[in-house]
């Protein structure tokens, strides 16, 4: 079906395909920033449960380091804090890709409508044919 569209449509549609790459992307980002942010706040809420002298330790790539508690919570509080902020702009940029997507598929529809269904042409090259 491609190769029988009009140039403009067929730019539309690659367009289309960007954009839903664009939104599959920004969705596994989301996704991982959520998971993320789920792990840190149970983190941070398990620092509630626990006492401030207990010995605790943090991984720091392949090593586990003694950590202090006011440190830790500071440090886990940031994240969170950062994570939400995240999770709130990757919510903000898939709507807006979405909104995006939404509105190309419509011109597009409107595109293949017009000039495919005998309608007036939609611009340059519109009413070509059969």
């Amino acid at each position: 079906m491609q190769g029988n569209l009009p140039p403009e449509a067929q730019e539309k549609l690659e367009e289309l395909q960007d954009l839903q790459e664009t939104a599959q992307k920004v969705a596994a980002q989301k996704e991982q920033a959520e998971s993320t942010l789920t792990e840190s706040k149970t983190a941070l809420d398990a620092l509630d449960d626990i006492d401030e002298d207990t010995t605790m330790y943090r991984e720091i790539g392949e090593l586990l380091v003694e950590a202090d508690y006011d440190e830790a919570y500071d440090e886990l509080s940031e994240k969170v804090d950062s994570l939400e902020v995240r999770v709130e702009q990757l919510g903000k940029q898939e709507e807006r890709v979405e909104e995006q997507f939404e509105s190309l598929q419509e011109e597009l529809q409107q595109m293949l409508q017009g000039g495919g269904a005998g309608g007036p042409p939609m611009g340059p090259g519109g009413a070509g044919g059969a």
